[in-house]
């Protein structure tokens, strides 16, 4: 069996960023099946220019896995116009990548951006093919939550894109059981919709490792670690954290690490220079490979999100590498993955936008080290019974087998 998969901002673990679809395309290949991948020749974070890729397509054998590279316009963090026009120069040449891609029997987009589900959509018309459709969060509402998104013309054609590409779809698969409610809120038959939720492959991490050599590495010895690591976007207020960060600026012991890019680096970088932040490290993007021993010399980390309710329906893939690293998670953002925290009692909720419970939260487990251990403790045996990727895996191989039939 093989399925193309469409997916602008598809990471393996030698880039920054969740690698849920690497992992997923390994198993697949394990049982015979093989994911075709068509991504951009940007790294999404940064928006660099990714090695060995030039022109229009570049073939790439990664770990066994084919990815196509496709051109996409360096100008992913410029403005929010210029990222509309990456996301319209991947939309088109992607369509043309999936269309050379050689025999397929499923078809599958992922959004966001939206777009790229157009083009699986596209590919999978023409080419007369079962197109799954999944939704990792859900646009255009975030956007106008955001108010990134406030034309009364564009949220209409986007609502109606949005409908459109539900209604095309032969399946649609959702990452979140919010976003199952909410399709379903849509009109969307139930029966259409898959809930195959985001996880962690727990085996990449070891709770037991102290991440010496990166405390070292640092200057981090001694010292009490909360660590950030993901996208450094709008959507992640890290401003709230930052703000925590200044009202902690006397205590030496302590220190925040930031472990990712995106467009808003350059402006928090600012905002703790001109704050004179001895206790705040940026590091810029890392590899995968690295996550699970920068997780390791961390005391704590750290999950944010505007303070807007669309943002309550998410489950974000970092907070799930925290749990499977065995560190306890400070989470300012409610909903459904404040409830995987407190059931697992693997952290501290605190209300978003809110830097001054942050700082306690920080406070708190500096000062109970123990029970920050338990908590790190019970989060790992969480996520190794709930939102293990193998099992997730399983499940997805058993829906694509559904879709060729």
């Amino acid at each position: 069996m093989r399925i193309l998969l469409i997916h602008q901002a598809f990471v393996t673990p030698y880039e920054g960023g969740g690698t849920r679809h690497y992992e997923l395309a390994q198993h697949c290949r394990g049982k015979g099946q093989e994911l075709v991948i068509v991504a951009s020749s940007l790294n999404y974070q940064t928006g660099k220019l990714l090695p060995n890729c030039r022109g229009l397509f570049t073939k790439q054998q990664i770990d066994g896995i084919t990815v196509l590279r496709a051109y996409t316009h360096p100008s992913l963090h410029r403005s929010f116009f210029w990222r509309v026009v990456s996301f319209l120069s991947f939309m088109v040449s992607s369509a043309w990548a999936g269309l050379r891609a050689g025999p397929l029997d499923v078809v599958m987009g992922t959004s966001p951006p939206i777009f790229q589900a157009v083009s699986a959509w596209m590919v999978a018309a023409i080419r007369r093919r079962p197109f799954l459709l999944e939704i990792r969060d859900l646009w255009p509402e975030f956007a106008i939550d955001m108010g990134i998104l406030t034309n009364p013309l564009l949220i209409r054609m986007s609502h109606w894109l949005e409908k459109f590409l539900y209604t095309h779809a032969t399946h649609i698969m959702v990452n979140s059981p919010a976003y199952r409610d909410y399709l379903i809120g849509k009109g969307i038959p139930e029966q259409k919709i898959s809930f195959i939720s985001n996880g962690v492959d727990p085996k990449m991490f070891n709770p037991e490792d102290q991440g010496s050599h990166i405390r070292k590495s640092l200057g981090l010895d001694g010292k009490f670690v909360v660590t950030y690591a993901g996208a450094l976007g709008m959507a992640n207020d890290i401003t709230t954290i930052l703000n925590a960060a200044i009202r902690l600026k006397d205590l030496d012991g302590i220190r925040f690490l930031f472990i990712g890019d995106g467009k808003e680096r350059a402006k928090l970088e600012r905002l703790a220079y001109e704050q004179h932040l001895s206790n705040v490290i940026f590091t810029g993007a890392r590899p995968k490979t690295e996550i699970p021993h920068i997780l390791a010399s961390s005391d704590a980390c750290m999950a944010s999100l505007q303070n807007i309710p669309m943002f309550t329906t998410t489950y974000p893939n970092k907070v799930f590498d925290y749990m499977a690293a065995g560190r306890p998670t400070i989470l300012a953002i409610d909903g459904v993955i404040r409830k995987v925290i407190e059931e697992s009692r693997g952290g501290i909720y605190v209300q978003p936008g809110d830097s001054q419970a942050f700082a306690d939260a920080v406070i708190y487990l500096e000062q109970h080290r123990d029970q920050a251990t338990a908590m790190g403790k019970a989060a790992r045996a969480y996520v190794e019974k709930h939102f293990d990727r193998a099992s997730q895996a399983e499940e997805f191989s058993m829906l694509l087998i559904s879709l060729e039939k």
